[in-house]
């Protein structure tokens, strides 16, 4: 792999010891996956930020580094709302923790914007073919299928090394070879809403980590593309994918037809909306949560359209990033005067505040896959109006 000499600088440590382990990462993935350099990345987005999943561990390795990061730079949601973590009944001990890692990472010069959507926030937009080291499985596939920019699905610390030498090793899907889609999907059913969730949850587990070429009966929208990537991303490993006619690749590219062709039909997505998954009992969802992938304004209106005038009876989350949320106040009014939270820097997946409920409705394809194993509750997956009635919003 050649390296620059200032980059062999870094390597040898002539610019701290931050940035020569920060070298050191990126250098080992690069030989690993035979990368020939490194390439300027446009910005990064950091997971590894919920002290659910990292731990006193984590707290400990990043509170250790010192430098500052050479491109914008945010995070992926943590374990709570960093200002109504109370009422979500998160543990004082869990918030301590908690801000403390947020902390450390601001002390790098990485923005404390939690959000699995960074693409919704102002000033960090990606464009087709920009290169990005973005770590969030929903964000990577977003931003490879739907933006058509370039970033492999990088862990917390490579994300985090990108992030403080401003590059990245060259290889995986910053190449135009592996763009290329090697598996067919057909529906040639109606889709629309939560349909995509349910379609990327099984289309998952059949693709594996492969890049499947979509034809589809209808035209998604780009909520309902980001909820298909975000269910592939979790059930399976899909990082790219290209829709027939609608993500940019596929409109650019002439790709050849892929040797493999998989259908799926009608009654298996309707097989998942009728399975709890996590339980082999026929549960009452207590709690209703939306927003994995953090929602878009489009979202929070559909939400507080539905919500007008009704009164919930079940706790209902929807998640947000926090830019969004103080964007629209009078949106998150409306979706509140029903009883419903709005909880922004987290979400069902990451927090501890899931845990211990009897089931969960869902709309995403991506909790539904998450949260029966990363919290252990069982889940159940439903349009974005049914979520709204089992939460009570019928009355």
């Amino acid at each position: 792999m050649y390296l620059t000499a200032e980059e062999e600088n870094v390597l040898d440590g002539e610019q701290g010891e931050t940035l020569r382990k920060a070298m050191e990462i990126l250098v080992a993935l690069g030989d690993i996956y035979g990368a020939d350099g490194l390439i300027p990345v446009k910005s990064a987005q950091i997971a590894g930020v919920s002290y659910k999943t990292i731990g006193d561990a984590g707290l400990e390795w990043i509170s250790d580094l010192e430098g500052t990061v050479k491109v914008p730079s945010i995070l992926n949601p943590a374990g709570m709302d960093m200002l109504r973590w109370k009422e979500m009944g998160i543990e004082p001990e869990f918030a301590e923790k908690q801000l403390e890692i947020i902390a450390a990472y601001e002390k790098l010069g990485i923005s404390s914007k939690c959000t699995c959507t960074p693409y919704y926030l102002e000033g960090f937009s990606a464009t087709c073919g920009d290169h990005l080291a973005w770590s969030e499985s929903s964000a990577v596939s977003y931003a490879n299928s739907v933006i058509g920019a370039r970033t492999n699905r990088e862990g917390g610390p490579s994300a985090l090394s990108a992030a403080l030498v401003g590059k990245t090793a060259n290889y995986g899907y910053h190449l135009d070879e592996n763009r290329v889609p090697t598996v067919s999907v057909v529906v040639d059913h109606e889709l629309s809403g939560s349909d995509y969730g349910a379609l990327g949850y099984i289309a998952g587990k059949e693709i594996g980590n492969r890049v499947p070429m979509f034809h589809l009966a209808s035209t998604p929208t780009s909520d309902e593309l980001k909820g298909l990537g975000a269910a592939m991303a979790a059930s399976g490993a899909v990082a790219l994918y290209h829709v027939e006619g609608v993500t940019p690749e596929a409109k650019q590219v002439r790709f050849d037809k892929p040797d493999e062709t998989i259908t799926i039909q009608r009654s298996q997505l309707d097989e998942v909306y009728e399975t709890i998954i996590g339980s082999e009992d026929d549960l009452e969802c207590d709690i209703v949560a939306v927003g994995c992938p953090h929602c878009s304004p489009e979202e929070l209106n559909k939400i507080a359209d539905l919500l007008e005038g009704k009164k919930i009876e079940k706790e209902l989350w929807v998640c947000t990033s926090r830019e969004v949320a103080q964007r629209y106040p009078d949106v998150v009014k409306r979706i509140e005067e029903s009883g419903s939270k709005v909880l922004c820097d987290t979400c069902m997946v990451v927090s501890p505040a899931t845990e211990g409920h009897n089931c969960m409705m869902v709309n995403s394809g991506k909790a539904l896959a998450y949260v029966p194993g990363m919290c252990k509750v069982p889940a159940k997956i439903g349009s974005l109006e049914t979520c709204i009635k089992r939460a009570g919003g019928d009355n």
